[in-house]
């Protein structure tokens, strides 16, 4: 197979309390634009619990991939979920050599500020992320908007707005507008667009 014809990757990483319908969206929304997610449990075992105490099974132990790279790193909210993402250093250290590598870098929800900013990991950036919990973030620039676009970080506001935040990664991932938006059109989405402008 050629590389410029190889199904995009992207690591979903999750801890127990994860935000299951944020993890589930991007999840069913990427896959159907033949991008391939790879949950990975960021614990010492790959059963999680969800923040609603649903049982899910990771495809893998984070601790497992040694030096691999993704195409986009995603990370869904839960306050659980991600303070333990947070608290993880081999996470912190995944992120940090994806965005060293120009990787896409993609936190929903609390992500953004308990992981990226918990730890200085928005070097100065544009983000969003839910609530008030970036008034506690020193290292980036909060901006109020359904998503938010910084070079190779993508940022999303919560489960609300997941449908918004995972149709641009897949767009970003892909650049198949007509694929993107006719899979926005099937699933009766019809607040975003390829060709939008925010």
């Amino acid at each position: 197979m050629h590389k410029e014809n190889a199904k995009k990757q992207v690591a979903l990483l999750l801890a127990d309390g994860f935000e299951e319908g944020e993890a589930v969206i991007v999840l069913d929304i990427l896959e159907r634009l033949d991008v391939s997610v790879t949950t990975l449990a960021c614990q010492p075992n790959q059963t999680l619990r969800s923040y609603h105490g649903i049982q899910m099974q990771a495809n893998e132990l984070l601790s497992t991939q040694g030096d691999r790279l993704f195409d986009a790193v995603v990370m869904p909210g839960g306050p659980e979920g991600s303070m333990a993402l947070a608290a993880s250093r081999d996470v912190v250290e995944f992120v940090r050599r994806h965005d060293d590598a120009g990787k896409l870098i993609c936190p929903l929800c609390s992500a953004a500020a308990r992981v990226l900013g918990g730890n200085q990991l928005l070097k100065g950036r544009r983000y969003v992320c839910s609530g008030d919990l970036y008034k506690d973030v020193k290292d980036g620039v909060y901006v109020n908007q359904s998503f938010v676009e910084d070079g190779n970080l993508l940022s999303g506001k919560g489960l609300g707005l997941a449908f918004d935040f995972v149709f641009q990664l897949a767009y970003r991932l892909t650049g198949n507008a007509e694929a993107t938006d006719f899979q926005a059109d099937h699933i009766d989405y019809h607040h975003w667009r390829a060709d939008q402008k925010l």
